[in-house]
């Protein structure tokens, strides 16, 4: 299938992990992609994996600055035929530890970052293009160490509801990806032992039995991305194994 030839497509969070599976499938597809991450060795890594004219820029979703960055930085790339807000990151936390910096580390790279990048990418998004948001399971399973994280996915998923109304005149499609637990370095901050005894909670509780690929994952934002979802809209894709199917 070649569903992304002509088109550019924008990938935030997109140096590892779903959003580069994403990026390197695009490319593979026809499309031509821009990603943003912050580790500059990975940015590195990335801009020796990806083909030009494919734009890797360093931005941290998580600095009120970052989308005015972005937008500029993207100048020159030329009308997005998609965007995919993917930045973010987990931490976990008691109830009990909680606190104003821990609070609003998450929500400035979770809930502020994307929430900017719309304002300002907006305007740079073609007429019947397509935005993606990524949220997480997180939003549903009410486990008790993630409450903050868990916040910053559920108001993903109340902000694209909104979005959906708002950008529909133009022929924009908004739709979420709900992953569950997928096999990235995304849950490298925990500890190995108790990143182990999560994986093996986790699939204790999905049906399918296993931890999902990025690939898997990447795979239905593409079909949001692509024409293929072109009456697909205020959606949400659960890529989670069935976990949250109850």
């Amino acid at each position: 299938m070649q569903r992304f030839t002509g088109k550019k497509i924008l990938i935030t969070g997109g140096t590892g992990g779903i959003g580069f599976a994403g990026a390197r499938r695009i490319v593979e597809e026809g499309g031509t992609v821009a990603v943003t991450g912050r580790d500059p060795k990975r940015l590195d890594e990335v801009r020796n994996k990806l083909p030009a004219p494919s734009l890797v820029l360093k931005n941290d979703a998580a600095q009120p600055t970052a989308a005015d960055e972005l937008l500029e930085s993207i100048r020159d790339f030329g009308p997005l035929d998609g965007l995919w807000l993917n930045a973010g990151f987990a931490e976990v936390s008691t109830v009990e530890e909680v606190d104003a910096a821990f609070f609003d580390r998450m929500m400035n790279a979770n809930v502020r970052g994307p929430v900017l990048q719309l304002a300002k990418l907006a305007s740079s998004l073609r007429r019947d293009a397509s935005v993606v948001v990524t949220s997480s399971t997180s939003s549903y399973e009410g486990a008790a160490m993630a409450s903050v994280y868990a916040a910053t996915k559920g108001a993903l998923l109340s902000l694209a509801r909104c979005w959906t109304t708002a950008l529909a005149p133009q022929g924009i499609r908004v739709n979420v990806l709900v992953p569950g637990a997928i096999g990235t370095h995304f849950r490298d901050f925990m500890p190995e032992d108790v990143r182990e005894q999560f994986e093996i909670d986790v699939i204790s509780r999905t049906p399918l039995g296993r931890i999902g690929s990025a690939d898997e994952a990447a795979a239905v934002a593409l079909f949001l991305l692509s024409d293929d979802a072109g009456y697909v809209t205020g959606s949400q894709y659960a890529v989670d194994g069935g976990l949250t199917m109850h």
